[in-house]
C-alpha cells in the first residue's frame, strides 16, 4: 500500500518514520509543511491521485493547548479545516484515511473511563477544534478510523517528558499539578497500534488508544524522576488552581481502550513499563 503520513516531523510521524522499517511491504511518503501544506486543497488533491495513496495517516495537528485559546483561526486551520480536505481527497481517491483525536474531545467531569460512545463536551479551543476535525474526516471519507490519544510524548520534539527531565536536573523542588487524572502515551506504542490497524485492514469508527493504567501529572513527574535517576529535586504535589493556565484541562479524562483492543487483537502495555523503554532510550541516544 502506498501511505502518506503528514505531520511526519512531529512525535507521532518520528516515531511512524521508524516503525516503517518494520514494515516494508509498503510504499511511505512523509511529509510536513515543506512538503506539503495539508490546508493547500488543490496541493492535497494532486499529491493523493499522483502518488496514488491508499491510506493518509494525519499527525498534524495545532497541539499547544494554552496558545491555541488566542490563536483561535490558525488551530481552527489545522485541526479542523485541515482534516476535512484531506478526508475528501481520500474519499475521491478510495483511498483510507486515520485521524488523531485528543481525550481533550471531553471535558473531565466524569469519574469512570471515557468510552467511544460518550458524548463529546470539549472545554477548550484546543478541544473543540480537535472535535469538529473528528467530524469532517468521518462525515467526509467512507473509510475512516480516528483514534483519540492523550499524554503523548516521545523520544522526539519537546514534551512534558523531557520537560520534567531537564527541570529536574535544573533545580531543586517542582510543583506539579496532582488533580488532574488521565494516561500518559507514548507515542512508539500509538504508532505500532496504527500500523496494526493499516495491516488487519481499516474497520471504521471511532476509537480510544493510550496506554494502561491511570496516574495524575504528578504521579507521571515522579516516575519520570525515578526512571531518569533523579534525586536531587522534590517533587510537590499542586491543585489546579494553583496553577494558573490558559486553557481549561480535563480534571479527569481516562480513555476506554477495550473497542480498539477487541477490533484488532491490540495488546497495550502499561504506562510505566513504556515510560521506561523511553528513557532507555534516551539514555542510550545522550
Amino acid at each position: 500500500m502506498r501511505i502518506l503520513v503528514t505531520g511526519a516531523n512531529g512525535q507521532l510521524g518520528n516515531e511512524m518514520q521508524v516503525l516503517a522499517k518494520e514494515n516494508p511491504q509498503h510504499l511511505y511518503y512523509f511529509t510536513d509543511v515543506q512538503e506539503l501544506d495539508i490546508c493547500d486543497k488543490e496541493a492535497v488533491w494532486s499529491y493523493i491521485s499522483e502518488k496514488q495513496i491508499d491510506v493518509i495517516v494525519n499527525c498534524a495537528a495545532y497541539t499547544a493547548v494554552d496558545k491555541a485559546e488566542d490563536n483561535r483561526e490558525l488551530a481552527h486551520k489545522l485541526n479542523s479545516v485541515a482534516p476535512g480536505i484531506l478526508a475528501r481527497a481520500a474519499q475521491a481517491n478510495n483511498a483510507a484515511m486515520i485521524q488523531v483525536s485528543t481525550d481533550y474531545v471531553f471535558d473531565g467531569t466524569a469519574h469512570t473511563p471515557y468510552a467511544e460512545e460518550c458524548k463529546p463536551c470539549p472545554d477548550s479551543i484546543y478541544g473543540s477544534t480537535k472535535l469538529e476535525g473528528e467530524q469532517e474526516v468521518m462525515d467526509h471519507c467512507e473509510k475512516a478510523v480516528v483514534i483519540r490519544t492523550a499524554w503523548l510524548y516521545s523520544i522526539y520534539g519537546n514534551n512534558f517528558v523531557k520537560t520534567m527531565i531537564r527541570l529536574g536536573k535544573e533545580r531543586d523542588g517542582l510543583g506539579v499539578v496532582f488533580d488532574q487524572i488521565g494516561t500518559p502515551t507514548y507515542a512508539n506504542d500509538l504508532a505500532r497500534a496504527i500500523y496494526t490497524i493499516i495491516n488487519k485492514g481499516i474497520v471504521r469508527g471511532i476509537y480510544h488508544f493510550s496506554n494502561e493504567g491511570v496516574c495524575s501529572w504528578y504521579d507521571f513527574t515522579v516516575a519520570i524522576h525515578r526512571l531518569a535517576g533523579i534525586t536531587s529535586c522534590k517533587v510537590k504535589p499542586l491543585h489546579t488552581a494553583e496553577y494558573p493556565a490558559k486553557a481549561n484541562r480535563p480534571a479527569y479524562s481516562v480513555l476506554d481502550k477495550t473497542k480498539i483492543k477487541t477490533t484488532f487483537g491490540i495488546e497495550i502495555p502499561h504506562w510505566e513499563e513504556s515510560l521506561e523503554r523511553c528513557i532507555g532510550k534516551m539514555k542510550n541516544d545522550e
